[in-house]
């Protein structure tokens, strides 16, 4: 029997309708999928995020955004099932579209901020775990924040103490053990809840304008309730501002704690020490430490007035740790990096003391200028 169109089932073509639309734009997405390949083809080495760095940065994002999703939701419904809302209290727990997905798709999670401080955060955990153990010059002696923690100074001792904390969170929040903290800054921490809150809404398809605005209300109020209970104090880089400043290192005691800081690799301390010394801020000497050409911060070294020792310890310790790092240039260039008067060095830093809304203002400026 032959089969022509009219003997087709129509439900079966109902069904081809979803294949069919899929395979329409299969051009436009091999060609899409050849441009990012393309793109990331001709991407300098040096701007080209490592397997390892992609890796964690997808961790840290999914982590992030799955504890906030849970979190938003399982108060929502609450409220909801407290107000005679069951329905709507039910779907909003049910099993559903990935909301990570939504953000991606949606374009919010390339944000420049977020990004930029979730690939700062990633570089600077990989750089302190490939930091390798120095064996201490003195065996017996505990390590430096256990020394800290029992220091008899209560500010020190409980700043040390902190900081221990606040790491401990930090390696727990990559299991997903972070609750809805997610160690962002408060204005990034902000937009991350608003946007799980609108991607929770958007998955609701009714015609009812009462269930909508009580659902809206509940997802507001759960929200409210995320961002009142998140304290930027608690962040691993907060915590290790504070204990720099509690220290309050001396010029002298500043290059032993600098290298011992490093050789226990908390590196968070580290920075925070060169923060505290050179009066910027966390962000600004995360930057100048993460950075593999290493120049400002051999800069940073010498208008501390480091001499060749320590600076020539924590050189060979970053380039262990950082492949991209040039050991034998470093070696070639200490000589250069000692001799370096420490007001010139200052003088040459100039720049990084700036205001960072001012610095981040000029360097827009000068892009639009090339």
């Amino acid at each position: 029997m032959s089969i022509n169109v009219r003997d087709m089932d129509d439900g079966t073509q109902r069904g081809a309708g979803p294949l069919l639309v899929r395979a329409a734009g299969a051009d436009a997405r091999a060609d899409h999928r050849l441009a990012v390949a393309i793109d990331d083809f001709f991407l300098p080495d040096d701007a080209r995020l490592d397997d390892r760095s992609r890796s964690a940065m997808a961790t840290a994002l999914a982590a992030m955004v799955v504890s906030i999703d849970a979190a938003l939701r399982q108060h929502a419904a609450r409220l909801l099932a407290a107000r005679n809302e069951t329905v709507l209290a039910e779907t909003l727990t049910a099993a559903s579209v990935s909301v990570l997905d939504r953000l991606v798709v949606a374009g919010l999670l390339r944000d420049m901020d977020l990004m930029r401080e979730l690939i700062a955060r990633v570089q600077q955990d990989a750089l302190g775990d490939a930091l390798p153990s120095s064996a201490p010059d003195e065996p017996e002696k505990p390590s430096l924040l256990a020394r800290l923690v029992n220091q008899p100074d209560s500010v020190v001792a409980a700043g040390a103490m902190a900081l221990l904390t606040a790491e401990s969170r930090r390696r727990g929040a990559i299991d997903g053990g972070m609750g809805s903290h997610t160690d962002l800054p408060a204005d990034l921490h902000h937009r991350l809840v608003w946007w799980v809150a609108a991607a929770l809404r958007e998955r609701f398809a009714t015609d009812t304008d009462d269930a909508m605005a009580a659902l809206d209300r509940a997802l507001a109020e759960a929200a409210a309730r995320s961002l009142a209970a998140h304290d930027e104090g608690d962040r691993l880089e907060a915590a290790a501002m504070r204990l720099a400043a509690a220290i309050e290192a001396s010029p002298h005691e500043l290059p032993a704690l600098l290298v011992e800081a490093i050789g226990d690799r908390r590196i968070a301390l580290f920075i925070a020490l060169i923060a505290h010394a050179m009066g910027l801020d966390f962000n600004q000497a995360r930057e100048v430490v993460i950075d593999p050409d290493s120049a400002r911060l051999w800069l940073v070294l010498r208008a501390l007035e480091l001499d060749r020792e320590p600076i020539a310890r924590i050189g060979l310790a970053l380039c262990e740790a950082d492949a991209r790092r040039d050991l034998e240039a470093f070696a070639d260039s200490i000589d250069t990096i000692v001799a370096t008067p420490a007001d010139t060095a200052r003088a040459a830093l100039a720049p990084l003391r700036l205001h960072p809304d001012y610095r981040a203002a000029l360097r827009a400026l000068a892009r639009k200028r090339v």
